[in-house]
């Protein structure tokens, strides 16, 4: 009888083990297959200034506006769902991620396709964010390793006429870290869209100090992927458009963004809306 419940016991181990291993193996798999089709995203937009609140408020703006879209997270993908953005009517900058399989051919595909290409380019995430660590620009590094990895995101990408950061909630709140960046985007002729991804980031004043054209975004699109969510945000999009004249939003290489934008983009137009290229913005 105890022969035989050693045996059971061995048993019902043995097979623990090996579900055990095929639940991990199973989670890793499609853990890889979650971040390859979803991507990592920026961090959540943080809460915009007062006057913010005021341009959202005021119903008396009618004049239409310039919107310009910047879409990040291309380089994840390479499939209907990426074509569908190249295919949108308007100038559109695309925001590919360096070190990623589709990174090089989805920047020449954009470029044929008349898209706009910047370098979506990693930095340090106060929120400890994984992903492109080979690229990622981090505080405490030298001068020399930040160098280093922009200019070799730049060779990879040949076809990008500037970056804007991806995550970077803490390297671009450095004063180091985007004073080495500005100096390189200055000596190369680049363009820099400072992605606000934290409300303390110096990234913009540090390029106007160093004469590099800058903008800032005003809008996430889809930091919720409810399309509901997605078309309230290309709402405030569009009154900041009407108040300021210029708005620019970023959004993310998802189905739902691009169903709403599809949708959206034609009636924007009959309004009178212009669309254009982040490089036509920049000051």
């Amino acid at each position: 009888m105890n022969d035989n419940m050693t045996k059971y016991r061995r048993i019902i181990s043995a097979l623990s083990v090996a579900i055990l291993i095929l639940l991990l193996s199973n989670y890793s798999a499609l853990r890889k297959l979650d971040i390859a089709t979803r991507g990592n995203f920026d961090e959540p937009e943080y809460i915009e200034e007062p006057e913010f609140e005021t341009i959202l408020n005021d119903e008396s703006i009618e004049s239409s506006g310039v919107i310009v879209l910047v879409i990040d997270d291309f380089g994840y993908r390479n499939d209907s769902v990426s074509n569908g953005f190249l295919n949108l009517p308007i100038a559109l900058t695309c925001a590919v991620l360096p070190g990623h399989p589709q990174s090089s051919s989805i920047a020449k595909k954009a470029i044929q396709s008349g898209k706009e290409v910047i370098i979506h380019m990693p930095m340090q995430s106060s929120l400890g964010a994984k992903g492109e660590d080979d690229y990622k620009l981090k505080v405490g590094m030298t001068s020399d390793e930040i160098e280093w990895r922009l200019n070799e995101a730049l060779k990879e990408i040949p076809e990008a006429i500037g970056i804007n950061n991806h995550q970077g909630s803490k390297a671009t709140t450095d004063g180091k870290v985007m004073g080495v960046v500005a100096s390189v985007l200055k000596q190369k002729n680049k363009i820099f869209l400072d992605s606000r991804t934290s409300s303390k980031t110096v990234g913009e004043k540090t390029m106007r100090t160093y004469g590099v054209p800058t903008a800032r975004r005003h809008v996430f699109l889809d930091n919720d992927l409810d399309i509901d969510k997605i078309s309230q945000q290309l709402e405030k999009l569009v009154k900041v458009s009407k108040k300021n004249g210029i708005a620019i939003g970023i959004g993310h290489v998802k189905p739902n963004t691009l169903k709403v934008l599809k949708e959206e983009i034609p009636k924007l137009s009959d309004k009178g809306y212009e669309f254009k290229f982040l490089s036509q913005v920049v000051n």
